[in-house]
């Protein structure tokens, strides 16, 4: 019975933990689920006041504010600090190695209302991009001119309504400038974009060990005066999440996720290299600067993690997870594909505890648009690609790359993650010329709050 409590009260804290989006994780929402828990007598209230105290755990780098505002219930504020230590090399001597120093600061801030709404923004370092503002696929700014002042930009602003959460069923709609609501590696779209539209997140439990998702999504990527054709990307994904076994302690043990999805850009020949930030490359494109395929790929991806109970250099439950992705662009002719796969061992965060990641990731110039992708995972061109936008040829990140990605990170203390990362790439088309091969570094250290 105390097994089936337990079970019980972690799917609900769970459920609204995802019902508010990870890092809106609001502890109304848990004490209030918790208590009815109570009052059922599903849980005693010594369990109660365990899993309360795990989870301020959990949300420790959050710091709530008592707001003025009748219609506010709370206010949480959150963010990060990451100083990076980067370099590039390569045996090419037309590539000139270079080494350069950055940070990243992202502050935001969520206030929970009544009636089942959340507002939030965030704000981030960021570089100027010409006339556009920010990079939208990266908040470093790098230490340079004389210590000039950097630029801080909006990052997020969005408003959110929590249609229903109970046991079953969670819903929410978000409109502005928001989270990816997509779960995608970021072969597919970079961990720093913040797509700008509406979205839709639904959840379905079945069982207190499985959960069944989809998430919907529409927005703009460019708005052009003088006539109605803009740009939009719209998409829908499912995903099933599941839990097979749990420890003696009855913490998940064995689990596996696995998801689907299809993306659509309307409007893509209106992408001409001015129209948006030209910071990736990559893409086959015309004479127009324009993407010469239209983009609607297909997206699936898989993971299993099992954990162990203890292993030795490890401060608690040690995880292994296997995972791999796909695209398939169907309206592109040939390098329409992409793939990634690879193994983690461990999960930083906490104080002693590690992880090492490597992935193999392969992603053909025309599989995806190369504007939303990873801006780290790059490779040499030799020669610049025709009609890319860029006079030189050079190092440059997007699509049309593949190689190795080591990174190992560690916590020292729950609030800090230091961690290296190695990219060992090449270009996929060599067209531009033979020796395309790129070493990338990048030494970090993240401070959270």
């Amino acid at each position: 019975m105390k097994h089936f409590k337990l079970k019980f009260a972690a799917f609900a804290v769970g459920a609204a933990a995802t019902a508010l989006s990870g890092l809106n994780a609001h502890a109304q929402t848990s004490e209030a689920l918790m208590e009815a828990l109570v009052r059922k007598g599903i849980l005693t209230e010594q369990e109660a006041e365990d899993i309360k105290a795990d989870l301020a755990k959990e949300n420790k780098q959050y710091v709530k504010v008592r707001a003025a505002g009748k219609e506010t219930m709370s206010l949480d504020i959150y963010g990060d600090v990451r100083a990076r230590m980067e370099g590039f090399y390569s045996d090419d001597p037309d590539m000139v190695d270079r080494t350069r120093f950055r940070y990243r600061l992202r502050v935001g801030a969520v206030a929970t209302l009544f009636d089942r709404f959340e507002a939030g923004f965030r704000l981030t370092s960021g570089e100027a991009n010409g006339t556009f503002g920010g990079d939208p696929i990266s908040g470093n700014a790098t230490f340079q001119d004389n210590g000039s002042k950097k630029f801080v930009y909006i990052d997020l602003a969005y408003g959110r309504w929590y249609a229903f959460t109970n046991m079953n069923y969670l819903a929410s709609l978000t409109v502005g400038k928001m989270e990816n609501p997509y779960v995608f590696s970021d072969m597919i779209f970079d961990g720093d974009y913040t797509p700008e539209g509406a979205s839709i997140n639904f959840t379905y439990n079945p069982s207190l060990s499985h959960a069944l998702k989809l998430n919907l999504g529409g927005f703009v990527l460019d708005e052009i005066g003088g006539q109605s054709e803009d740009t939009y990307m719209v998409g829908a994904q499912v995903r099933w999440d599941g839990t097979w076994m749990y420890s003696e302690a009855h913490a998940p043990k064995l689990q596996s996720t696995i998801g689907a999805g299809i993306l659509n850009i309307i409007e893509s020949t209106n992408l001409v290299n001015g129209a948006v930030p030209n910071v990736n490359r990559g893409n086959t494109r015309d004479a127009s600067g324009a993407p010469s395929y239209h983009f609607n790929p297909l997206v699936a991806d898989a993971a299993i993690t099992y954990t162990f109970d203890k292993v030795a250099l490890y401060n608690g439950p040690f995880p292994i997870r296997v995972a791999g992705d796909f695209i398939y662009n169907p309206a592109a002719p040939d390098d329409n594909e992409g793939f990634s796969f690879g193994p983690t061992f461990g999960k930083a965060g906490k104080r002693g505890t590690w992880e090492f990641t490597y992935r193999w990731k392969y992603l053909a110039a025309d599989a995806w648009y190369e504007e939303v992708v990873d801006s780290d995972f790059g490779a040499f061109y030799e020669t610049p690609q025709p009609n890319s936008g860029f006079a030189a040829g050079g190092y440059g990140a997007g699509t049309n790359v593949k190689g190795h990605i080591f990174k190992f990170s560690y916590s020292p203390y729950n609030s800090i993650i230091l961690s290296a990362t190695w990219f060992k790439t090449r270009l996929v088309d060599e067209a531009t010329g033979p020796n395309t091969d790129m070493n990338r570094v990048q030494v970090d250290a993240l401070w959270k709050f």
